[in-house]
C-alpha cells in the first residue's frame, strides 16, 4: 500500500463541492435527517480535510490499494454508532472487535463487518459491562463466529442487557476469558487473564493494561489494552476514568511498560471524568479518536477534556463530526480515513 499525500486544496474542493452536496440531498431525501445538521457535517468534513492535508495524514474514504487480508496492516476502524462504543481492529486475516456499542446497533455493526468480508472474529472484547459497550453483543454473538470473549467478572445482576449476554454466551457454549486483577486471581488458567497478559493479532501484539484493582464503579472496572503494531501504538481504555487511570500509570511504571501511544481512543467517550492530565502526558498521543453521539444527552466530549487535547497539539477525530474513522498503520506510519 503507498500512502496518498494528496493535499485536498480549493480546486480538489471545487470538484468534490458538487458531489458531497448531492449525497447530501439525496440523504435527506432518503432518510428524513434534518438538512442544516447534515450541511453542519459536510463543511465540518471540508474544514477536517484541509486540517488533514496541512497536518500530512491522508483524507477521505478514496484509497482502493489497501490489501484487505495483507498482514502488513493494521486497520483500526472507530464505527459511528452514536453514543456507545464500537471498534474493530484488522490485523491480515485477524479480526477484534472492542465493544458493541448500545442495543440496537447490533444490525450496523454486523452489516460493517460483512462489508469488510468478515465471517468470523478471533477476539470480542468487552470492556465492562454498560449497555453502551455491550448492549449489541447478543446480535454479534448470534451472528458470526466468535472464537474468544474477553470479559471482567464485574456483574451488573440489576442489568437485562447483562442477563441477556450472560444468556447468550451460555447458549453459543462460549466460556469468556475473564480479565481480572491479579491481587484476586485464583490460580492460573487459560481462561484468566490481567494486567501484562498479551496476545497476538496478526502481526500486532495486544497487551491488557487493566483493571489492576477492584472498583465499585464499572467503569473503573474497563479492559485497558495497549496494541503495538511495529513502530506505532493505540491505546484503549474502555471508560476507565481517572481514578483507573491513575491506578494504570502507577502499574506501568512499577513494571516499566510504556504508555506511549501514537492513537489514543479518548476514555469514556470524551467525558470530563478521564484522560486526566498525568495520562495524557504519559500517553502523549498524536491523535485521540472520540466516540460519542450527536448531541448526546450528556454532553459528550465535554469542553474540559477538549481543553486538554487542545493543549497539548493533539489532533482530534469524533464520530459525532467526521462518521467512522479508519487508521492504517504500515508499522511505520498512521493514515486516516474519514466519512465527512
Amino acid at each position: 500500500m503507498k500512502s496518498d499525500k494528496r493535499r485536498y486544496g480549493k480546486v480538489g474542493m471545487l470538484v468534490l463541492l458538487p458531489i458531497l452536496l448531492s449525497t447530501v440531498i439525496l440523504t435527506v431525501h432518503q432518510t428524513g435527517i434534518g438538512p442544516m445538521h447534515l450541511m453542519q457535517k459536510f463543511f465540518a468534513g471540508i474544514e477536517k480535510l484541509e486540517e488533514l492535508g496541512t497536518a500530512g495524514f491522508q483524507g477521505g474514504l478514496f484509497s482502493d490499494e489497501r490489501k484487505q487480508t495483507d498482514e502488513n496492516y493494521l486497520e483500526v476502524h472507530f464505527l459511528d454508532i452514536g453514543q456507545g462504543d464500537a471498534t474493530l481492529l484488522k490485523c491480515g486475516e485477524y479480526t477484534m472487535l472492542i465493544d458493541t456499542g448500545e442495543v440496537g446497533k447490533g444490525t450496523a455493526i454486523q452489516y460493517y463487518l460483512m462489508k469488510q468480508e468478515i465471517t468470523q472474529l478471533d477476539y470480542l472484547v468487552l470492556t465492562h459491562p454498560d449497555s453502551d459497550h455491550i448492549g449489541s453483543a447478543d446480535v454479534i454473538l448470534t451472528k458470526f463466529k466468535v472464537d474468544q470473549v474477553l470479559m471482567t467478572d464485574y456483574e451488573k445482576k440489576d442489568n437485562s442487557v447483562y442477563g441477556k449476554l450472560v444468556e447468550t454466551l451460555a447458549y453459543q457454549r462460549i466460556q469468556p476469558v475473564i480479565v481480572r486483577p491479579e491481587t484476586v486471581l485464583e490460580q492460573a488458567s487459560d481462561q484468566q487473564f490481567q494486567a501484562g497478559s498479551n496476545f497476538d493479532l496478526g502481526t500486532a501484539v495486544c497487551t491488557i493494561l487493566a483493571p489492576v484493582n477492584v472498583y465499585e464503579d464499572p467503569n473503573n472496572s474497563s479492559i485497558a489494552m495497549l496494541v503495538e503494531h511495529g513502530k506505532n501504538c493505540f491505546l484503549f481504555t474502555g471508560d476507565a476514568e481517572s481514578e483507573a487511570e491513575a491506578d494504570i500509570l502507577e502499574y506501568c511504571q512499577a513494571k516499566k511498560i510504556s504508555l506511549q501511544a501514537n492513537v489514543y481512543k479518548a476514555g469514556h467517550h470524551g467525558s470530563s471524568t478521564s484522560s486526566h492530565d498525568a495520562f495524557l502526558d504519559a500517553v502523549a498521543p498524536k491523535v485521540t479518536v472520540i466516540s460519542c453521539g450527536v448531541n448526546n444527552d450528556y454532553g459528550h466530549p465535554h469542553k474540559e477534556t477538549m481543553k486538554r487535547f487542545r493543549d497539548r497539539g493533539i489532533q482530534v477525530f469524533r464520530t459525532d463530526e467526521q462518521g467512522t474513522v479508519v487508521a492504517v498503520s504500515d508499522g511505520e506510519q498512521v493514515m486516516w480515513e474519514v466519512e465527512w
